[in-house]
C-alpha cells in the first residue's frame, strides 16, 4: 500500500497537528522510507532469536528499600480539616 498525503493529512487530523502543503509532502515521503524500511525488517528471518528488552545485558542497580522518612501522619493530620480514624475524611463527588 503506497502511502498519499491524504493519509498523512489524515492522521494530523487524528493526532491533532496542523500540518502545511509542504509539511505533508514532507512526511509522506519520510514515512514512505520508513515504512520500506520496515518491509526490509520483515523479510529477515527470525526464526530462534529470542526478543530483547535492551540490547545490553544489563540489570539495574536499585538502591536498598529502606524508610529514610519519620512517619510524620499525626502532624499532617492535625492540618486536615477532617480525619477519622487515621483516614482523611473528604466530601463525596459521585452520589
Amino acid at each position: 500500500m503506497a502511502l498519499e498525503e491524504s493519509h498523512v493529512r489524515r492522521a494530523a487530523h487524528l493526532a491533532r497537528l496542523a500540518v502545511s502543503d509542504d509539511q505533508a509532502s514532507g512526511f509522506v515521503d519520510d514515512l514512505s522510507r520508513i515504512l520500506d524500511m520496515v518491509d526490509q525488517l520483515q523479510s529477515l528471518d527470525t526464526e530462534g532469536v529470542t526478543p530483547l528488552a535492551h540490547p545490553l545485558d544489563a540489570t539495574q542497580r536499585l538502591r536498598a528499600d529502606e524508610v529514610t522518612e519519620t512517619n510524620q501522619r499525626d502532624a499532617f493530620q492535625r492540618c486536615a480539616p477532617a480525619v477519622e480514624n487515621g483516614l482523611y475524611l473528604v466530601p463525596r463527588v459521585v452520589e
